[in-house]
Formats: C-alpha cells, structure tokens, sequence
C-alpha cells in the first residue's frame, strides 16, 4: 500500500539499543526490555492526529495505516495518517534502529514510535495496543481510558529466531486458520513459522512432480482417537486436505508481511507412509502401503538404499524451495526406526558400498541415516539453503553447518552446541503445547501427553546447561503443536493460549525482566483481547481448568 506522503527532514535521534533493564514493569507480554516513568502527566490518543515519516518502505507504512484504521473505528471519528508533526502520534524512521528494535516515547503531548524496518513498526504497534483500552479491539466501551502515562519504552528481541509450529499433517487445518494463527504469532512478537507439512497420516503440500502425494497420501480412512486401548478407538470418518501451490504462497506472503518466515517441514527418512502409500516403490519391500490412521513409530520408511529415493527427495525439496524463501528446511529425521534397513538387500548394499559400520556408539543403519541427512543437506547447501533436523541427527556423524532442533529435553541442544552446531531449544517438558494445560487433566480436552501448565513453561530457561562459550550457538526458543487429538480451530487456540503468552517472554525478554507474578497479572490483559477476538484459550493459570463444552476424545470439560 502506497500512501502519498510529503518528505520532510528529521534529525536522527539516539539509537534505540541500550544495554539496561531498570525494574519498572508495564502491562505488556513480552515484557520490554528498557521501560522508564518519566512524569506524571497523561497522553490522549483519543484527540490525537496520527503523522509518520514518509521515508518508512510501504510495507510498514501500511502497518501505521492499518493502526490508525482501527482507532478510527474505535474512536467513532474519521482519521487520516498525515505527514510527520509535531505532535499527536509520530512514527519516525530511525536507521540507528536494529532490524526488530523499536522504541515508545509518551510525552503529555506526544507519543513518538521510533523503529528502521516494517517488523520494529509492528511490534510497537502491538505493544501499544496492549496499553489500549478494550475498545480499541472493537468492544463497546462508553467508559474507555484512552489516556497512557508519560513512559519511554525501549525494546529488542534477546533471540533471533523466535518459533512457533503448527503440525497439519495429523489434522488439516485451512488456510484462514492457519493466517489467523500467524496473526497471533505476530501479535507476540514471534517470527518464525515452523509448518509440519507431511507425515505419515498425510501430505499436506502439493507437489507438481508427483502427484500422488496429495492425490492419494493427503486421504485416510479414519483416525485414531484413543490411543490407550487394544483395539484402538477409531472415529470412522475419513479425513483429508491439502495447500496448493497457490494456497502456500499467499501463506507465505501472509506471513512475510507480518515479518514471519515459515520454515516448511518435509520430514525424511522416516515418518514417511503418506508418501509410501503413493509411491510404494520408494520403500525397502514395495509395499502396499496405506496412509496411517495411527499415532505413534512405523517401521515403514524410506528407502535409502535405491538411487530413485533421493532423486524423489531432490524433485519434492527442488519445488518446497521454489515456494518458500527460507534460509531453512526442516528435514526432519526423528524416530526413524532402522528395522527394514537390517533385512533389506539395497540398504545392506549401500551400507557395504560406504564402508559403515557397527561400533561401540552406533549401528552401522544408524550411520546410513547419517549418510541421508548429509547428502539431503549438500544439495539445500548447494542451492544456498540450510538445514535443520530434530536431535536424532546429532546420532552418528553430523555434517557441519546444520542446525540441531532440541526437542528431546534440553540435551540435544546442549551436545549440540558444545560440538559447535547452531541449535534451537524446544524442549518436550516446557514448550510442547499438545501435553495438557493443566493438572487436572480429566476436566482438559483428551492430550497427548503429561500436564505443561503455563507456569512450567514460563520456567523454562534456554542457556540452563549450555557452557557460556557455546551459548552463541542458541539461535532461540520454539513451541510445538502437534495435533493427533486436536482437530478443531477452538481446540487449536486452546492449546496455544496462554501458553504463547509464556512463550514470547521466553524468546523476547531478558531473563532479568522475567517476573512471573508481574506475568499472572498482564496475562489477565491478554485474555479480554482474547475474548474479544474470539479466541478460545485456558484459563487454568487463575485456577479454571478446561474447555466448556468441548466435546472431542473422552469429553473433556462440559
């Protein structure tokens, strides 16, 4: 968007990073790093004319248009962003800004933005909203305080790489849920998209050269809504869904305005029967296949002793890059169970051929997974992409340059950055958002797993364990939502919520800023705007377990 906007000079200000964390705190998640009271005097946006700097690039002057929108509709009067003033709101290009820093002057008389790119302009803008009353959020409010104290804000991330994922392979989740989601994701401050795209209960992404993927491996009969009992509890619906090529790019685009990259996963060399089913010639017996209605380890994987694996892996990665701009691939290679390997005549030939073998730490099929990731790797590295692989990939030997996701505990994260690989810390105990929200898990919606209550995550801490001279290597902190037992938009945002709150503070904050009391009471903020978007969340973290009238595997709340 466009606006015509006449140029004016201004002096460029002191820069926005500074290295001090006072203990005034603020009502917003995650906490700012740098907050100062600086009088006793009050700012009224609601007689306030919005100005900015022409000089911003249109997607951020986009963003001020799009605030400046919804204050308008708030305040019941017609608004127009106008050239940089004096006074009023003023959003100021200020290049001695990092690229997601921003700051927040409230004088009496003026509230001045100060950030350098499109992202620093949209996290100030969520930051401010929080300060706004309810109505600023579309709720009628006759009594609403439109006035904020004369306070200077400064505030930049304390990790680069700041996570969320979405596992759609389990469920399939449209488009519009899936912006939504970013939506959230965006309004806490977080800025990648971690996207599970295949599995072995389906493929989810289209690929041109081998439509079977989505013809056949995006369909399963039914699914599996209990996993505790022999037979297995089935709810005999057939599930199915997939993105076009088409649906991809405008999640990409989507995202990348909301200064998000998704990071695609195409998970190899296991999890991988969604693609057997399609393509049995890909796995060591031929099959047939069929796409999973379980939850839990096939035996059945890839193939990696015939050529023809990897020139399908190459032909499916050669189209995931065409549509998603990432510096990162997720590649998977987790729970890869090495079963068919043992028995199969092309793996033992492959194995023979590069002269692996079994020792005192690894099987010699072990090493041969090994081989898959490195040479998976080499041809991203060779079309200027870069890897990242769950722990398992640190079994065997590790080819440099890729990037180690912990989600088994913190320990992966932890030899991988004494060995010198990057790592992301995303550990099942504290940041897995499928296990239950709370203790009292017969009134919680059926999970995969143990309680993780808002305050566990809140606790989590991502340089416990890691020598001060690898702790560069921490590239940040990701949660995961994987989705056997979540199938709905309400369950899904349930899952989440709070827990994004906690998360964000994780990522954001210096630990010195982290105040769980202080958190308690901003969350209460968060969840009004919740409700007034019409988000489902828990509100365990004020002792109310449940969903009310969720109605999925074994009742949940009613």
């Amino acid at each position: 968007m466009k606006f015509k906007l006449s140029l004016i000079a201004l002096a460029i200000m002191a820069a926005c990073s500074q290295k001090e964390y006072p203990n005034e705190t603020i009502g917003i998640i995650p906490q700012p790093q740098v907050v100062n009271y600086t009088g006793e005097g009050r700012f009224n946006v609601a007689e306030a004319v919005v100005s900015c700097d022409s000089k911003f690039d249109d997607l951020s002057l986009s963003h001020i248009a799009d605030f400046n929108n919804k204050l308008s509709y708030a305040l019941h009067k017609n608004m127009v962003v106008e050239d940089l003033q004096g006074k009023g709101i003023r959003f100021v290009l200020d290049k001695n800004c990092k690229p997601e820093e921003y700051s927040i002057e409230v004088k009496k008389d003026k509230l001045t933005v100060k950030a350098s790119t499109a992202s620093g302009v949209l996290y100030a803008i969520a930051s401010i909203s929080q300060l706004l009353p309810d109505a600023y959020f579309g709720v009628e409010q006759a009594d609403a305080d439109w006035t904020l104290p004369e306070v200077t804000i400064k505030d930049w991330p304390r990790f680069g790489y700041r996570g969320m994922h979405l596992d759609v392979s389990r469920h399939f989740f449209s488009v519009d849920v899936v912006k939504k989601y970013l939506d959230v994701m965006a309004f806490h401050k977080i800025n990648r998209f971690h996207w599970h795209l295949t599995d072995d209960q389906g493929w989810r992404i289209e690929i041109k050269k081998y439509p079977k993927l989505t013809e056949i491996g995006s369909k399963r009969d039914e699914t599996v809504i209990l996993k505790r009992f022999n037979p297995l509890v089935c709810d005999g619906t057939p599930h199915s869904g997939y993105y076009t090529q088409e649906e991809i790019r405008s999640v990409v685009d989507y995202a990348e305005n909301l200064g998000i990259t998704v990071v695609p996963e195409i998970d190899l060399p296991g999890h991988m029967i969604a693609a057997l089913a399609a393509y049995p010639e890909l796995g060591c017996t031929g099959g047939p296949y069929k796409v999973w209605t379980r939850w839990g380890v096939a035996n059945e994987v890839l193939c990696p002793g015939k050529e023809k694996t990897f020139e399908f892996i190459e032909g499916v990665l050669d189209e995931v890059m065409e549509l998603f701009p990432s510096e990162y691939i997720h590649i998977g290679g987790d729970e890869c169970p090495k079963v068919e390997w043992e028995k199969c005549p092309d793996c033992q030939k492959r194995i023979a051929e590069l002269g692996l073998k079994t020792d005192d730490e690894h099987t010699a099929e072990q090493y041969l997974q090994n081989y898959v990731t490195e040479r998976v790797q080499k041809y991203l590295n060779d079309h200027g992409r870069k890897i990242i692989g769950w722990d398992e990939v640190l079994e065997g030997k590790l080819a440099e340059g890729a990037t180690v996701m912990s989600w088994r505990g913190a320990k992966g994260g932890i030899e991988a950055a004494k060995q010198g690989y990057d790592a992301i810390m995303t550990p099942g105990g504290y940041v897995y958002f499928d296990y239950y929200q709370s203790d009292s898990v017969s009134r919680e919606p059926f999970a995969i797993c143990c309680p993780c209550p808002i305050e566990k995550t809140y606790s989590f801490e991502a340089y416990d364990g890691i020598p001060e001279e690898a702790q560069n290597h921490i590239l940040g902190v990701q949660a995961n939502l994987w989705t056997e037992y979540v199938a709905t938009e309400p369950h899904l945002f349930y899952m989440v919520l709070p827990r994004m709150d906690a998360l964000s503070e994780l990522q954001w904050c210096a630990p010195e800023r982290k105040d769980y009391e202080r958190f308690k009471k901003d969350v209460a903020r968060m969840l009004r705007i919740y409700d007034a978007l019409g988000y489902t969340y828990s509100r365990n973290i004020y002792g109310e377990p449940g969903l009310p009238g969720y109605d999925g595997p074994l009742g949940g709340s009613k």
